[in-house]
């Protein structure tokens, strides 16, 4: 009997396992990223065109102010200035603005203000601009052309271009991005978020001041993250290219930054898509930023190309560990990597100024950490 039962709970846990290894590789695969895709966007997200039946439609006139008081899709069409879109709604309501072929340009106020909504959807259906020529007005805050105290997202499949005397495009919740071509131009951040930015695809085309994206929370810090699945990124940063205080998770797409520092986060996750850095100071940064990550930079796919400066730079930065699983990583510098705790090297091509190596070089001066292949 207890020889049947045995024989009988090996074949059990054998079925097990090869079920578990079946369905494991994408399960593992989707368990070793640290966000998933079906969590960042709903299908409504990622839907590039809106539903017209029943939608209102507004015509913008020079100094007069639009109100959106309730869920809805509304198209706004026409140029003006000196013109807001205030969106004023309740907060379990959805609404959705249409630009089809908008221009407003304004002295000192957004051309679009979310001041309560539960989610806005900004649909790019006809090209359109947004223009604020000089200061905003201090007095609520308001510091981004299009400016939103609610969950935004962006998407479309027609062209969005700004321009800012300070940041571009505000988000105090999570700012999504799946669709669309946006050409922002801002003296301080061209696209900035509390909670978080994702974005799953769209052309983006940031000149900053500052930062290009950046997603910071003073709150809470498990939030303040940007998640890229896909799309085409062109950022030309003063600061960072792209910022946040958790988490930089990339996944898929084509990013191409020149910027004092090009990405920067506590926990650095890169899996795939082709990421092109020019940096004055370091190409990849993973510091401690938020209590709730350790600093890390971790590698498991794409092709990543990290071109520094000369100087006191470091082409890769970590002020703890470093995990190269797998990818292309190339950087041509002075100082390629530089870390404080451990390097694990276990897949992957390593390529330092042309030689390819098959550890991780620590040039940290004095020191300081290990390899472990």
């Amino acid at each position: 009997m207890n020889r049947r039962l045995c024989v009988w709970l090996a074949a059990a846990l054998s079925i097990a396992v090869i079920l578990t290894m079946g369905a494991g590789v994408s399960v593992a695969q989707a368990s070793s990223y640290i966000f998933s895709y079906d969590d960042m966007f709903t299908r409504r997200d990622l839907k590039q065109s809106a539903d017209l039946a029943g939608s209102v439609t507004f015509t913008v006139s020079d100094g007069e102010d639009i109100r959106i008081t309730e869920a809805g899709v509304y198209v706004l069409t026409g140029a003006a200035t000196d013109v807001t879109v205030y969106v004023e709604a309740d907060e379990d309501d959805k609404v959705q603005l249409v630009l089809d072929g908008l221009a407003i340009s304004n002295e000192d106020a957004p051309a679009v203000y979310v001041k309560s909504a539960d989610k806005v959807f900004i649909t790019v259906s006809g090209d359109s601009a947004l223009t604020v020529t000089g200061a905003f007005d201090s007095a609520d805050k308001a510091d981004g052309v299009i400016y939103s105290k609610s969950d935004l997202v962006l998407n479309g499949d027609a062209a969005l271009t700004i321009s800012s005397p300070k940041n571009g495009i505000v988000g105090k919740d999570d700012l999504k991005i799946t669709g669309g071509t946006y050409t922002v131009t801002a003296a301080a951040v061209a696209v900035k978020a509390n909670d978080s930015i994702r974005i799953a695809d769209g052309t983006l085309n940031l000149t900053a001041g500052t930062d290009g994206l950046h997603a910071e929370n003073n709150d809470d810090d498990g939030k303040g993250y940007i998640y890229i699945a896909g799309g085409t990124i062109q950022i030309q940063a003063g600061d960072d290219g792209i910022h946040a205080t958790s988490v930089v998770e990339v996944n898929d797409g084509r990013i191409t930054v020149t910027a004092a520092e090009g990405i920067e986060g506590t926990y650095i996750q890169l899996n795939g898509g082709t990421l092109a850095i020019n940096g004055q100071e370091d190409g990849i940064s993973a510091g401690q930023k938020s209590s709730a990550y350790t600093a890390t930079l971790e590698v498991n796919g794409g092709t990543i190309t990290v071109v520094m400066a000369t100087g006191d730079t470091d082409g890769i930065d970590s002020n703890g560990d470093i995990l190269i699983n797998g990818g292309v990583i190339d950087v041509t510098g002075g100082s390629s990597f530089d870390y404080d705790g451990t390097a694990t090297f276990t897949g992957g091509t390593i390529i330092v100024n042309g030689q390819q190596l098959s550890y991780i070089p620590n040039q940290q001066m004095g020191g300081g950490g290990r390899t472990r292949g």
